[in-house]
């Protein structure tokens, strides 16, 4: 049983603890991948995830920080390389044992997949339909009460209890990947990958997410990995950081033992 993460200091920086013998949410070794023309995009990725971190990925557009997130779950299919998720292999996993592999894990997305005619509360309970039979999961009318509990509290859990039956089409940006947390906490799932969450909301949203985020990690111990493109709100809620130049990892420390140089060598030719 993991404990939640202690904050100590050490050096001069803050970082989270980990339990003895904890393992990684999420272990990636070698990962490459190559698109169109054989033009390579990841090349030769480690990267550990850890329960009870926010990890925060930063890079300049077409660094390859994306494609890492979606190689991670097999969204993308990696070339060569290794990924364990909650222990299990994913190279190679097909069908079921690939579907019930992923079901440790949530993704996020810059655009929140929401159905927007649905309420907030049903879009959460979505979360438990991976482990449904089929003949409850074609309405949420037949959810279980134990899915509908679930939903119930995790909207409540990210602060969103008062727009349960609100549609989702008439929240705001904020609201919207709020509800999306909700929705893998209702999942239950042990990894949470949000790519760029926030690079649509406005400055005040965008720190309630991230807020949000860091303290789902710190109190509720799931390893989340975040793609951003705001170095500041990486220093500022992130427990690690790492930099992409060009499909490579340049440095993966906490926040507090990078210097601004560092930082600005990830955008470096980069169009503004």
């Amino acid at each position: 049983m993991s404990a939640d993460p202690v904050t100590v200091a050490s050096s001069g920086f803050s970082f989270a603890t980990r339990p003895e013998g904890a393992i990684p949410a999420l272990a990636v070794r070698g990962l490459r991948k190559s698109f169109a023309g054989g033009r390579p995009v990841l090349g030769g990725v480690d990267l550990d995830v850890w329960p009870g971190e926010l990890t925060v990925v930063l890079g300049a557009n077409g660094s390859g920080k994306s494609t890492l997130l979606r190689c991670a779950v097999r969204l993308l299919e990696p070339d060569v390389g290794s990924i364990v998720l909650c222990g299990r292999e994913l190279v190679g996993a097909r069908g079921r044992e690939l579907r019930e592999a992923r079901r440790k894990a949530a993704m996020v997305f810059q655009q929140v997949l929401l159905v927007r005619r649905r309420s907030a509360i049903e879009n959460v309970a979505y979360g438990a339909l991976g482990e449904l039979p089929l003949r409850r999961s074609l309405s949420s009318r037949l959810f279980p009460d134990e899915v509908a509990e679930r939903a119930h509290a995790s909207l409540a859990r990210v602060g969103l209890g008062e727009v349960a039956y609100q549609r989702a089409a008439t929240l705001s940006g904020g609201q919207a990947q709020r509800v999306a947390v909700a929705r893998a906490l209702c999942q239950r799932a042990r990894i949470l990958l949000a790519d760029e969450p926030v690079a649509s909301l406005d400055p005040h949203a965008a720190e309630e997410v991230l807020a949000l985020l860091a303290e789902v990690a710190r109190v509720d111990g799931l390893a989340i990995l975040v793609v951003l493109h705001q170095p500041e709100l990486a220093a500022r809620y992130a427990d690690r950081v790492v930099g992409i130049v060009a499909g490579e990892v340049v440095f993966d420390s906490p926040p507090t033992a990078l210097d601004s140089a560092q930082v600005a060598a990830l955008y470096e030719g980069e169009e503004q």
